[in-house]
């Protein structure tokens, strides 16, 4: 069965929605305007998670001791790349944390694909990432690395998504109302990757 992943969670109700609703992963994000955490606020967030749900941290070309101090304070269980970090920054992330990677690509064309990093998973987007855009899902393609597929995932498209073959679906805008998290909207979701609705 595939794996859900809500990201951009920001308030005290984001995480009691995902409580209830148990999606195996969270993001926490620590990048751009819109959803972005400082260290104090994931902190206290993660506080109040249940310890099933593992966290994500998003990081656009952070300071590699950033990302450290968030996995060894037990902030985050996974690092996300999501900007232009290469095979050097990904080795030296390497031997300062010691917990799965995923690189974000964005998938603007077929030769997106051919693009490799020594990572644990790889987080196909729309090339232009946190818009709430697809790109075009019948490019995907095979490869040896478990795949997030994101960019614009929700509930009128979430069925098409669930035939892709990827590990996961990552959504963040398809559950949002007005910029928010909607409790509905991610029950609906959960419950349609889960087949239980």
């Amino acid at each position: 069965m595939k794996k859900i992943k809500i990201c951009g969670l920001k308030r005290r109700e984001d995480i009691e929605y995902v409580n209830k609703y148990q999606p195996d992963y969270i993001g926490f994000v620590f990048a751009g305007k819109k959803r972005k955490l400082t260290y104090n606020q994931a902190v206290d967030l993660k506080k109040y998670l249940i310890s099933s749900i593992q966290v994500v941290g998003v990081f656009v070309n952070e300071d590699i001791s950033f990302v450290e101090k968030l996995v060894r304070e037990h902030v985050i269980d996974l690092v996300q790349l999501h900007g232009q970090e290469d095979q050097k920054y990904i080795q030296a992330l390497k031997e300062k944390v010691d917990v799965p990677i995923i690189k974000a690509i964005q998938i603007k064309n077929e030769d997106s694909f051919n693009e490799h990093y020594d990572v644990d998973y790889y987080l196909y987007d729309h090339g232009t990432g946190g818009t709430g855009e697809s790109f075009d899902w019948s490019m995907l393609k095979e490869i040896d690395k478990p795949v997030f597929l994101a960019g614009g995932i929700n509930l009128l498209n979430i069925d098409d998504a669930l035939k892709k073959n990827v590990y996961a679906l990552d959504v963040s805008s398809g559950v949002e109302t007005d910029g928010f998290k909607d409790e509905e909207k991610i029950k609906k979701i959960v419950r349609r990757v889960r087949n239980e609705g």
